[in-house]
């Protein structure tokens, strides 16, 4: 299916705009897709949503690799029921579960994902937050929510440490969006603050209209977010997740910008290969990426934990949640999980998100069991990389500061250790 993707978008690229049946059938046979005249009329009626006898890019990509509607769960059933037309966008999109069955995509990270196990406070210095006096641990038992969830025939994903982004369209195109969230004016603040140290078993209330800071006209909610009587309602931390777009020349996001580059509609994106153990750093078409979440990671991003680039050559790309699949199944209990995280290089991780069935998703970080962040040697950096960043398919002029200066000059290498790339020599030559 990737190929008949590249196939649209080529098509789109040349003024065709959108695909007739006879090209979509085209499109099929030159990748090997064929279908019998009954299934192919069948795939077409779900593509045509407005049945004007064309289908363009977006509603392709909306049933085929978008977020699961009511079109795409059609789809899938589909491919499930005959086995013949393979939905996601690539392998990478396509995860195994511990009892070998296949989840379409990992969950979307909207929302603050919860810690799988119960977990308790201690008066003690945490090892998060300097300034932090207590610190939150995770206890022996799984929460009652992880065991509904099945959190045991879940998917185990390397938790990484960077800030969230998310794709969707903005002003009808493909967008990276960065997280804000709406937050409490510093008045409001003090006055939660104070109520969480009370203890009080009442319920604190907000003025919604007064005690929250403003936001760009841009900016949406998170899906989930709660409403009441059509009032968006903040989270248990005091702020209503969302998100807002990352324009071209905006200043506040040029790192999360240095990633993606709009006239060619591409995303720079760290993914695992085929090949095991094997990453690779590519240019993916942000369509594919569409109701994504997505980790950025990179030099300025939260301290630079994987010590990627330097000030001098600073480098960022994307790495989308869940991709990153911990191949050895884990023992959910605390002497196991520490052992995995103190004893094996795959254990020199930020953290581990669980992904369970319907987008449900679980979390225990390092500080959650007495552990340091960051580590020496993160697994991410220790794996081998390829390169495969070649723009001059496109019509596309980088800006300065952008990513895909750096890996544009280093397409078609491939590195032993991610961590051995001396940035500044290697790109130049």
């Amino acid at each position: 299916m990737t190929g008949l993707v590249k196939f649209f978008h080529r098509h789109e690229q040349c003024g065709g705009g959108s695909l007739s049946k006879v090209e979509l059938k085209q499109g099929l046979k030159e990748f090997h897709l064929e279908l019998a005249d009954k299934d192919f009329e069948s795939v077409w009626l779900l593509l045509d949503q407005d049945g004007d006898g064309e289908i363009d890019y977006y509603q392709f990509i909306q049933v085929v690799i978008g977020e699961m509607n009511e079109y795409r769960k059609a789809f899938v059933r589909k491919e499930a029921g005959e086995g013949r037309i393979v939905s996601g966008s690539c392998p990478h999109s396509k995860l195994c579960t511990p009892a070998g069955r296949v989840m379409q995509r990992p969950g979307s990270v909207q929302q603050k994902v919860p810690s799988a196990f119960s977990t308790a406070v201690r008066d003690e210095p945490a090892t998060k937050r300097h300034n932090q006096s207590y610190r939150v641990l995770a206890t022996g038992e799984l929460s009652l929510k992880a065991l509904e969830a099945d959190i045991h025939h879940a998917i185990a994903t390397e938790k990484v440490d960077g800030s969230c982004c998310y794709v969707t369209k903005y002003k009808d195109s493909p967008c990276l969006w960065a997280r804000l969230d709406r937050k409490p004016t510093k008045q409001a603040e003090k006055r939660f603050r104070r109520f969480q140290s009370s203890k009080t078993s009442t319920e604190f209330t907000w003025n919604l209209d007064d005690d929250f800071r403003t936001v760009a006209e841009s900016w949406i909610p998170a899906h989930g977010v709660l409403q009441v009587n059509g009032r968006l309602q903040p989270d248990e931390n005091g702020h209503i997740p969302g998100w807002v777009p990352v324009e071209k020349g905006s200043k506040p996001y040029c790192w999360h910008l240095s990633t993606v580059n709009y006239d060619a509609g591409l995303a720079l994106v760290l993914r695992p290969c085929l090949e095991k153990n094997l990453l690779e750093i590519t240019a993916v078409p942000l369509v594919e990426l569409l109701e994504q979440t997505l980790e950025l990671v990179g030099t300025h991003i939260n301290g630079n934990p994987y010590g990627l680039g330097n000030k001098r050559q600073p480098i960022h790309f994307l790495i989308s949640h869940g991709s990153l699949q911990i191949e050895k199944p884990l023992m959910l209990n605390l002497t196991d999980l520490i052992t995995w995280f103190e004893g094996s290089p795959e254990g020199k991780v930020e953290g581990i998100v669980w992904h369970c069935t319907n987008d449900v998703l679980f979390k225990l970080h390092r500080h959650h069991l007495g552990l340091q962040w960051p580590v020496q040697d993160p697994y991410l950096t220790a794996r081998p990389l390829s390169i495969n960043v070649d723009l001059t398919r496109y019509e596309c002029d980088p800006e300065t500061k952008s990513s895909f200066l750096v890996f544009t000059r280093l397409n078609g290498k491939q590195f032993d250790h991610f961590k051995d790339i001396l940035w500044e020599k290697d790109a130049a030559n």
